[in-house]
Order: structure tokens, then C-alpha cells, then sequence
């Protein structure tokens, strides 16, 4: 790699102040439920001339969880959902992007591993480049919106009871969505 191409790579961190990430799944089939976690991290690195070849990391707390109910939370937290004793971190590592980001508004695709419970699945996320410039303390700052669903059985999450009107206590897709801030990094050069 020659110090040209060294040049063009940035780093961006989430700023998890002005982020967050939300998921919402029916409960008893008729209504939503939604919540979020409150304690993520993620870095987003790559070659702004080349934005399609960029690298996205993502690292939840899974105890962090809150729908705003502390019984669901905990419930949430045991070992019939996260289980979050055995395992604290939900992961999510970009792979690639199908589209480009380079204008605002621009939509694309990212394409990446999820693990939840040491059970790792590829999933793709519908993602708005929602823009970029630089706040009143000089950094720099970037945006986007994502958007996408899962089913949680996938990932080992099958914990339900039917109901006696039929159905399930709890949906089986869990749709994601994300509207994410990231804060260029100076360089260490």
C-alpha cells in the first residue's frame, strides 16, 4: 500500500449521542412493541474515493436492551431471548456494499455478518447516505439511515407461547432500523 492510498483511508466513530439502533416486532400479532439498545459502538473505515470498498463494525451490549418495560427487559436479558450472561455483545461486520453513497439521499445496500448468541447469519440492510458536514466544533461529521428485518429464530431466539385466539405470543420477524452519526477521525499521520 503506498502512502497515497494510506492518505485516502479514513476513520469514522459512532456518536452514539446523535445514533440509535430500534427494533419493533409484533406482540399477540395486533400490536408493536419496540425498543433499542442503549450501548453500541461502531467504526467505519474505508477510502472515500472508493466508498463501495468500505468497512463497517458494529458492537452491542445486549444487556443495554430497553423497550421501556423492566419485566420485558429482563425477560429479554435471560436465556430465553439474549441471554446476556452467556452472551454480552451482538456483533454486526460489513462485508460489502451493493450501490453507492456518495451523494445525499443516495440509497444502498450493506451487506454483512450479524452474530447473536455465537450464531452468526449474513444479512443485508437498506441504507440512506443522508449526508455530511462539519459541526460547529470543527469535526467532521457523516449520516445515514438503515433499515431491515430478521427472523430471530435464525439466530437460536425461538422462545414464544400460542395464544388462545391463535397465533403467537411473539412475531417471529423483527424489523431493524438505525439512524447513525459518525465523527471523522483526525489522522495519525
Amino acid at each position: 500500500m503506498t502512502s497515497t492510498q494510506l492518505t485516502q483511508t479514513a476513520t469514522w466513530n459512532l456518536d452514539p449521542a446523535h445514533s440509535s439502533v430500534e427494533f419493533a416486532v409484533k406482540h399477540m400479532m395486533m400490536t408493536t412493541v419496540r425498543g433499542r439498545f442503549k450501548e453500541l459502538s461502531a467504526t467505519l473505515t474505508g477510502d472515500e474515493r472508493e466508498p463501495d470498498g468500505c468497512c463497517v463494525e458494529v458492537h452491542i451490549q445486549a444487556a443495554s436492551v430497553d423497550t421501556g418495560s423492566a419485566d420485558r427487559d429482563a425477560h429479554l436479558r435471560s436465556a430465553d431471548f439474549f441471554d446476556v450472561e452467556s452472551y454480552p455483545e451482538i456483533t454486526f461486520r460489513s462485508k460489502k456494499v451493493e450501490g453507492t453513497a456518495r451523494g445525499e439521499g443516495d440509497e444502498f445496500r450493506l451487506i454483512g455478518d450479524l452474530t447473536i448468541r455465537d450464531s452468526t447469519m449474513e444479512v443485508g440492510l437498506k441504507c440512506t447516505f443522508e449526508g455530511r458536514g462539519q459541526d460547529p466544533w470543527g469535526n467532521e461529521r457523516v449520516g445515514f439511515s438503515l433499515h431491515g428485518d430478521i427472523d430471530r429464530r435464525d439466530w437460536g431466539l425461538r422462545w414464544n407461547q400460542a395464544i388462545e385466539s391463535g397465533g403467537i405470543l411473539v412475531a417471529h420477524r423483527v424489523k431493524i432500523e438505525g439512524e447513525v452519526q459518525f465523527v471523522k477521525q483526525a489522522s495519525s499521520e
